[in-house]
């Protein structure tokens, strides 16, 4: 279903993400073999040989990329230190994740409508995720994270590759506003 491509990214970023992670709806594992490179992480260098245009959607980059690797403390510290409404997405996401779905659900009422909320529902849809409506509501993916987090049931599973789908686009497009492509 997925069409990540981790290279796409350059060969910093895509040493982070070769490891395909399918995270759990909780907090999960951080993972401590990727944290000397996280914490060594310069994005300057991480994106070059593209400059930097948008400096916020460079830290939101970073910010995911904690979170891809399970360090949500981390991520919650660069994340709530970006004043846009994508910091306030990946802010959001850090809190379903922990799981603070009250907190999440505030931080979702900053984000508004994102520009991912259109290609995630049709991904979610996709994915066999049934929703009461044609566009993205993150307050319902919340509510059911919190009902099927932890049951092994097929729903969670479903769940977790929703939250995956929703993470890669989220990504992408924050790439793309950093580097202004």
């Amino acid at each position: 279903m997925s069409d990540f491509d981790p290279n796409a990214y350059g060969p910093v970023l895509a040493e982070l993400l070769r490891e395909r992670r399918l995270h759990p709806l909780g907090p999960g594992q951080p993972n401590q073999a990727a944290r000397p490179l996280l914490e060594s992480l310069s994005m300057e260098k991480a994106l070059a040989p593209r400059p930097i245009r948008d400096s916020h959607m460079a830290a939101a980059c970073h910010a995911g990329l904690w979170l891809y690797h399970d360090f949500l403390d981390e991520s919650h510290i660069i994340s709530q230190g970006i004043p846009t409404t994508t910091g306030s997405y990946w802010h959001g996401i850090m809190h379903r994740r922990e799981p603070d779905p009250s907190n999440a659900a505030y931080w979702f009422r900053r984000v508004g409508d994102h520009p991912i909320f259109e290609a995630l529902a049709g991904e979610a849809r996709a994915l066999g995720l049934r929703l009461h409506s044609d566009h993205w509501d993150p307050f319902e993916f919340i509510d059911l994270c919190e009902k099927h987090r932890g049951t092994g049931s097929p729903e969670e599973m479903t769940l977790r590759r929703v939250q995956q789908r929703e993470w890669e686009l989220l990504f992408d497009w924050c790439f793309r506003q950093a580097v202004g492509g």
